[in-house]
This record gives C-alpha cells, sequence and structure tokens, in this order.
C-alpha cells in the first residue's frame, strides 16, 4: 500500500468513530505500532484534528464529510455486493470489499447507517473447500499488471499442458471463476478454469494489452459468435478451456 494511501485510510478509520489505539489501526493496516505513530503525526502536523496520544487512543474531532445520500435500494445493493465478494472473492478482494463499504458507512446519515449491517441479503458458500490450489489474487495482480503466466493445466479429459498465456480478464459464474486469456500454444483465446491449474508462475515480462489479443476483442468475438454478452462463458463445467476449442 502507498503511505499516501495509508494515511488516507487511518482517517477513514478514525471517522468511524470512538477511540482507535494504535495497536488497532497498525493491525488494520498491516503495518507496525511505530509505522501507525509516524503517520499520526504527519497527519496532525498537516492539520487534520486528530485527538489522543500514544499509549491511549486516537479520535477524530470535527473532521467529516457531507453524509452521502444512498437510499434503501442503493445501500441493500452496495452491501450484498460486499458479501459476495467477501464469500467468493479471494482474501485481497474481501478485506478491499469490507474497506470500501465502511467508507460509504462513515458519510451515510445516522438513521441510514444501519441499513448496511441490517440488509437481509446473504451469499452462503456451501462448498466444502475450495479446490484451487492457490490464490486467485495472484492472477488479479498478474491481470492488472499485464504480465506473462505461465501454468501447469489439466483439462476435463487429464490432459496436462504447460501454456504460457496473456491474462486479460476473469468471470464469475455464481460459484466459480474463469480466467479470460490470450494462450501462446493455441494462439488463440481460451478460458481456463482457476481450480484445473496445477502450477502457476507469474513472470516478471509484461505484455502489450493491444488487439488483435486483448479482451475487447475477446469480447466482441463471443458476442458476434453468441449474440449476447459472454454467453459463451456460461457454461464453465464441460470442458477445460472451453471459450473455443482446445
Amino acid at each position: 500500500m502507498r503511505r499516501a494511501d495509508r494515511l488516507f485510510q487511518v482517517i477513514e478509520l478514525l471517522r468511524r468513530g470512538g477511540t482507535v489505539t494504535a495497536a488497532e489501526l497498525a493491525q488494520e493496516l498491516e503495518v507496525s505500532d511505530r509505522t501507525v505513530y509516524r503517520d499520526i503525526r504527519d497527519l496532525m502536523a498537516s492539520g487534520v484534528p486528530i485527538d489522543g496520544e500514544a499509549g491511549v487512543g486516537y479520535a477524530l474531532n470535527g473532521f467529516d464529510l457531507p453524509p452521502v445520500m444512498f437510499d434503501q435500494d442503493e445501500i441493500e445493493a452496495l452491501a450484498f455486493g460486499m458479501r459476495i465478494v467477501q464469500t467468493f472473492g479471494d482474501s485481497e478482494l474481501g478485506r478491499a470489499a469490507r474497506s470500501a463499504i465502511s467508507k460509504i458507512e462513515a458519510v451515510l446519515p445516522d438513521e441510514r447507517r444501519t441499513y448496511v449491517e441490517g440488509t437481509p441479503l446473504f451469499a452462503q458458500d456451501f462448498r466444502s473447500k475450495s479446490s484451487t490450489k492457490f490464490d486467485i489474487a495472484i492472477l488479479r495482480r498478474a491481470i492488472r499488471e499485464t504480465r506473462y503466466v505461465v501454468i501447469s493445466y489439466t483439462d476435463a479429459k487429464g490432459a496436462t499442458t504447460e501454456r504460457r498465456i496473456r491474462p486479460l480478464g476473469m468471470a464469475f459464474f455464481g460459484a466459480s471463476w474463469l480466467l479470460m486469456a490470450w494462450c501462446e500454444l493455441r494462439q488463440d483465446f481460451r478460458a481456463f478454469r482457476p481450480d484445473r491449474i496445477e502450477r502457476i508462475d507469474v513472470r516478471d515480462e509484461l505484455f502489450e494489452d493491444l488487439p488483435p489479443k486483448d479482451l475487447g476483442t475477446y469480447v466482441a468475438r463471443l458476442h458476434a459468435e453468441c449474440g449476447a454478452p459472454c454467453e459463451g462463458l456460461e457454461d464453465p463445467a464441460p470442458s477445460a478451456d472451453n471459450a473455443t476449442a482446445p
């Protein structure tokens, strides 16, 4: 996390109300107590009205933003979306979702703040355990950073091949994910099931996310072939890389 982002996060945590100790801030931000002390000192020096001291705790004094006027349906949509991400996303994405909703809670009017926790919409995962052998956050970062990835992949027939791919995006189907990629072995687009990836190696080498091997081209092809957005990805189970023939 960049320091500027961390300082903003400190303010957001303090805006939740009450006194927060340095240890609590350090645990939430995954930094040392000493880092928190330094951040608090710098925020106070820049004019942020923080009351408190080391060993006691900290609180914001008169520092707030105007309330955000989400209606109840909008709040329920946001809360439900957060719960889906926390249940089916990776751990990093789950923490990010919780952080985002906390920022929204902090600027909601008092009478609407209870809608978030009170939303009666849930996302339960009834799978016994995930069969994915790695944290899918690895794939998200590779997509974001446009890094080549080498995977050992086992298809539906049990055949294992090594693929050098350009990871382009991910699609979620209610209980499972697909990785959308350009496969250099097949010289074509492919959709891979993460639970069939036996080994993954993210390379330092970057690729250019440009046509004709980019996500936009892939999705446009699916639209043309299927007549509707992403219908070609709606049944991830039958084949190993099922967007086109292996």
